[in-house]
């Protein structure tokens, strides 16, 4: 039976299986310790992984004048698109404020941070310190102006550079090693939740499943096209049409990395995207460009914490924003990537890595779903930045 090879199958049978055990058999709770050590294997390798990866995208653009013109330009159409992903999800989960019907024992105490703390966040005082605290935006921010200092550095830094990628490889390669796992990591976490609260407690995944889908549509069919039309200059449907292939096989891999040589063909042969564009911005856009994931990351905190009960406030919703924003950026390109990272986003308000078991049942399919959003990202994203770059001259 060759379709049990593929971990999304067994994924969906894990989650079928758990569903049926956790119903006849509540003594499968005992065994709830196994789904925690799949959450532990994903909070150990997720910093690491998003420092050696954003480090290797920056350090990876050759000289500080590819970043001063190209880098810098693709890099600031990320964020912006991201952000406005994340912007959108949180609006559409506020309105429509899913949650799932469970009781839990203990709710978690969130965090609160002001902005002036939110902003001296940003500068870590001890680089070993903010690793040992999981702290992701010091990390990323330390990523960032480490792989700017490479550069500078110039060939003394290759070996610097050689060591951080050979070690982001290492990681990626132990993260789809524990990504492997993820059908007994279901089981285990979504066993125990149906046997302690009912099957019912599946059922108010439909309105979070809405609010993402909605989300993420909106995002792919108005804010992406609405870009592509104002900045590139660029009949949005035309150009879908002539790279449609990309997004499709991106949704049948959930993986951008996988849909990367894909990506280049068919901006570069029939989008007339420039070779020397394409061959920097994709890439660096299916490491770095994950709207979709961003998007997912915000909505499925906001739902873990709705269905514990809590109310985020502001600075709470800030802290989401910010590090959904910074955490996609380091999501590895490979199938369930955005589980890894979505530990950091809960980490960053004090929900439980728990909470995770509401949200794995439907995941692969939203993975699906997101992977394909980021691809298009990407293809947006690399003809509106040939066009500007086109129209002044500079590349």
């Amino acid at each position: 039976m060759k379709w049990l090879k593929r971990t999304e199958n067994q994924t969906l049978l894990a989650i079928l299986l758990a569903i049926a055990v956790g119903t006849l058999w509540p003594g499968i709770t005992q065994f709830e310790v196994l789904g925690k050590i799949f959450l532990r294997l994903l909070k150990m390798v997720v910093l690491p992984l998003v420092f050696t990866s954003v480090f290797s995208s920056i350090a990876g653009l050759g000289t500080l004048r590819s970043f001063e013109r190209l880098g810098l330009l693709s890099l600031v159409y990320y964020f912006c698109t991201t952000a406005l992903a994340v912007f959108t999800g949180l609006v559409l989960v506020h309105l429509l404020h899913p949650a799932a019907p469970i009781s839990f024992h203990a709710v978690p105490k969130l965090k609160s941070l002001n902005p002036k703390d939110l902003l001296l966040d940003l500068f870590p005082e001890n680089m070993v310190r903010s690793f040992a605290e999981d702290r992701v935006i010091p990390v990323l921010f330390l990523a960032l102006i480490l792989g700017g200092a490479c550069l500078q550095a110039r060939e003394k830094g290759l070996p610097l550079k050689t060591l951080l990628d050979s070690l982001n490889e290492t990681l990626l390669a132990l993260t789809r090693g524990i990504v492997r796992f993820t059908p007994v990591g279901v089981f285990f976490l979504v066993g125990p939740l149906v046997a302690c609260q009912g099957p019912s407690s599946l059922l108010g995944l439909g309105g979070y499943i809405l609010t993402v889908i909605l989300g993420l549509a909106f995002h792919a069919t108005l804010t992406l096209p609405l870009l592509l039309w104002l900045w590139g200059k660029v009949s949005p449907w035309r150009y879908f049409l002539a790279v449609r292939e990309a997004p499709f096989l991106a949704f049948s891999t959930a993986s951008s990395s996988a849909t990367l040589p894909v990506t280049l063909e068919v901006a570069e042969d029939r989008a007339g995207v420039r070779p020397e564009v394409a061959g920097f911005v994709l890439p660096l856009g299916a490491t770095v460009n994950m709207d979709g994931t961003a998007l997912y990351e915000a909505v499925a905190a906001m739902f873990i914490a709705f269905s514990y009960g809590l109310s985020l406030g502001g600075t709470q919703s800030l802290l989401v924003f910010l590090t959904a924003v910074l955490a996609s950026v380091g999501a590895a390109g490979i199938p369930g990537a955005g589980l890894v990272t979505m530990t950091l986003v809960l980490q960053s308000v004090g929900l439980p890595l728990e909470g995770l078991g509401l949200i794995l049942a439907v995941d692969r399919f939203l993975d699906m779903l997101r992977t394909s959003v980021n691809v298009w990202g990407d293809l947006v994203g690399v003809k509106i930045i040939d066009k500007v770059l086109a129209r002044s001259g500079s590349f």
